[in-house]
């Protein structure tokens, strides 16, 4: 493997040395044969600046050096900002081979775009969305173009997996392939990322209909070091008259001390978080008298404003600290970071290693603190509260993360009804018009969609036609109707995706604030909002309101856990933790501790109300008029038993995992459960049916009643998980 490197084109072994390594990395030796080849698909999993682009790069590109006429490398990407830090690496290289490299997005230089359209060659750096409007657009360029494509990269692999994005992907590179007639000689795929979860079952992925096998590469030699920090916080208790310092201003406060004077990522999840934290870290560089080093980072920001904080970081002038959502998660090169913060629980273990990715590049270890308030304790504290969840949530992401190296798989029960109407609209659109059979073969069959059967496949089209999103001509071609017309022709339809609607909550004549529906959300739940508990009474779909009213009950739990689809796994660590009480971490014959001390008196206190509520041996628990369920198991579950409980007439919510039953005793839950257990429960597209709102994608507007149920309840539910848990409980 030591001469791997003398297998590349001597220019790119001249560029090697140019750079000073001495040697190849472990995971750019093991590509250079199988990308070589272009006879397998490669999938590379390493760590967060291991090396994994060069590793693609530095064959796929001596494969394609003397290559003249037509674009030999694909190169697809989650975002533009990417794609334009790709270009600005690929410089040295290119410019040494003289190989043209092309972004292509919205923002790309017309200039480039023209000359790479009367020049095809070289390397095309684009996005998904950007691909479908050339398809849709230019196809015929396209089969001239890339008749002599060698390589389909995927970046951020991770990032499209199990998503609408991701299964819109699937289907373009297939409709890609059978424009270009290679259906049978497929184009080989190569897919980058650090956190991909069950890394064997990923190749079904990568390509659904297993056309060409698929290498597996990943980094064995990992020698990065972390640093981890839990930092713990409690909101105190203002009584009348009193006044305090709440623990939020407490992490401003230790943001300013650890991050000042350095470059640094902070994540805060939400947008309004975010700003909240920029503002009051900009007052204190104010009330100091010195430059403000902190920034906010989001998607609602002007593409000015990112992008000259971005430059910022990479140029390492000045010391910033950006203050963020998932807008910097992904691969864009920001220079040095020092180190990363999370503050609140993170959406997810895969989320959590990319972000402590971001720090440690060239060579320092990566150091990752999470910041994480509870609430001071009262007797109207909630349940929730008292298991002080968000910090064990947060303690079991760690464990899994360093312990176990363990990611969250993608979701392959999904059906992706709403992206597939897309693309029946984009094919049709892409060919002018097509018979049914060869759009149910392309997509479906042969394509991506393979869980859709004929049946519903029909159903679909059906509505479609009915609804004039497509017309038939009397020759049997599927031609655009025209409301499809009127989609298609717009912008924004080579997008297949949308950030969630936002809802406006009223009680009575009073907007109390909105709420984006991107969970399960039933007529009869209780929700927590703004600090109070509320009842769903209604749901208006055309107004895009809920009506609430208010539900009784004791304080409502600081830590919802709202959106946030936390797998199974995850909440079974919660549970190891607190049944072994230990939260360290085994290395070796030590046990590594790495929380602080007010963390660690949060856990005490969680600790001790698990073992007084005995929640080792009892998954239910009665306070007052109130009975709470414990199955410590993921968003789906819950979900399921939460809908099961509220169709047997009960007053059910769940906040982080745990389940309330209003005026209810465990004697009357353990009953239903029983019942639950022993009888046929209804399927998830049963229960879907009694979900109100239930549209979540962008085209699911456009989707017949009992298509979007079929959806909607392999996404929010479990019947056959429930149904062991029921019978475990038994």
């Amino acid at each position: 493997m030591i001469n791997e490197h003398e297998k590349l084109d001597i220019r790119i072994q001249r560029w090697i040395f140019k750079q000073g390594w001495s040697s190849l990395r472990e995971i750019q030796c093991l590509a250079i044969e199988p990308i070589l080849s272009a006879k397998t698909d490669v999938l590379i999993s390493a760590s967060t600046a291991a090396g994994k682009t060069e590793a693609f790069f530095l064959p796929a590109i001596s494969a394609i050096a003397d290559q003249d006429n037509g674009v030999g490398i694909l190169y697809i990407s989650p975002l533009k900002a990417l794609i334009n830090d790709q270009d600005r690496r690929l410089e040295s290289l290119s410019d040494l081979l003289d190989m043209p490299v092309t972004p292509w997005h919205g923002d790309s230089s017309k200039s480039r775009k023209n000359k790479l359209k009367s020049s095809p060659s070289g390397i095309l750096l684009i996005t998904p969305e950007s691909l479908e409007s050339l398809l849709i657009r230019d196809s015929g360029w396209i089969k001239s173009a890339f008749s002599n494509l060698k390589y389909i990269v995927i970046d951020e692999f991770h990032a499209f997996l199990g998503s609408e994005r991701g299964h819109h992907l699937l289907s373009l590179l297939h409709r890609l392939e059978h424009l270009l007639g290679r259906l049978k000689t497929p184009i080989p795929r190569v897919a980058l990322s650090a956190t991909l979860g069950e890394l064997d079952k990923v190749p079904l992925s990568l390509r659904p209909n297993q056309s060409l096998p698929c290498k597996i590469i990943k980094d064995s030699n990992s020698t990065s070091t972390l640093k981890v920090q839990v930092k713990g916080y409690v909101s105190p208790v203002v009584l009348d008259g009193e006044t305090s310092i709440d623990a939020e201003y407490k992490i401003c406060q230790d943001l300013y001390k650890f991050c000042r004077g350095s470059n640094h990522l902070v994540f805060a999840n939400s947008r309004r978080r975010t700003e909240n934290i920029a503002a009051t870290l900009s007052d204190l560089c104010e009330q100091q008298s010195v430059p403000n080093e902190f920034f906010p980072h989001h998607g609602s920001l002007s593409k000015e404003l990112r992008e000259s904080l971005e430059k910022r970081l990479q140029q390492e002038q000045y010391p910033t600290t950006a203050v963020c959502t998932m807008t910097l998660e992904l691969g864009i090169d920001i220079g040095k970071v020092n180190s990363v913060v999370q503050v609140t629980a993170p959406h997810s273990i895969s989320s959590l290693r990319q972000r402590m990715g971001r720090s440690g590049r060239r060579g320092g270890p990566s150091v990752l603190r999470m910041l994480i308030a509870e609430d001071e304790l009262t007797k109207d504290s909630s349940v929730i509260d008292k298991l002080r969840l968000e910090l064990i949530q947060s303690l079991a992401m760690i464990r899994l993360l360093i312990g176990s190296k363990w990611y969250e798989p993608a979701d392959t029960s999904l059906y992706h009804f709403s992206t597939l109407l897309h693309q029946v609209l984009a094919v049709i659109a892409q060919w002018g018009g097509i018979r049914i059979e060869q759009v149910y073969n392309l997509l479906c069959k042969e394509g991506p969609f393979q869980k859709v059967n004929v049946t519903e496949f029909k159903a679909l089209l059906i509505h479609m036609g009915n609804t004039e999103l497509i017309t038939q001509l009397g020759n049997g071609e599927l031609v655009i109707g025209i409301l499809g017309e009127r989609i298609t022709s717009h912008y924004s339809f080579y997008a297949v995706f949308k950030t969630p609607e936002e809802y406006r909550v009223i009680n009575g004549t009073k907007t109390l604030g909105t709420l984006p529906i991107d969970s399960l959300l039933l007529v009869g739940q209780h929700i927590v909002f703004g600090g109070k508990r509320w009842k769903v009474s209604d749901i208006d779909s055309d107004k895009r309101s809920i009506y609430v009213m208010h539900a009784k009950g004791g304080k409502p739990p600081k830590f919802g856990g709202a959106g946030m689809e936390i797998h199974d796994v995850v909440r079974q660590e919660m549970f190891h933790i607190l049944n072994e009480g230990d939260y360290r971490i085994s290395v070796g014959n030590q046990k590594v501790d790495f929380a602080d001390a007010t963390a660690k008196s949060l856990f005490e206190e969680s600790i001790s109300f698990f073992k007084m509520a005995d929640l080792s041996r009892n998954q239910l628990l009665q306070v007052g008029s109130i009975t709470y369920l414990f199955p410590w198991l993921g968003e789906k579950t819950v979900n399921t038993i939460v809908a099961l409980l509220i169709m047997n007439g009960y007053e059910a919510g769940s906040y982080a995992g745990v389940i309330e039953v209003e005026k209810a005793s465990v004697k009357d839950i353990r009953a239903i459960l029983l019942t639950l257990a022993s009888k046929k429960l209804p399927s998830e597209t049963e229960l879907a049916l009694t979900v109100l709102e239930k549209q979540n994608n962008k085209f699911d507007e456009y989707l017949p009643e009992d298509i979007l149920s079929i959806g909607y309840g392999a996404k929010a539910f479990d019947i056959n998980r429930t149904k062991a848990w029921l019978l475990n409980f038994l």
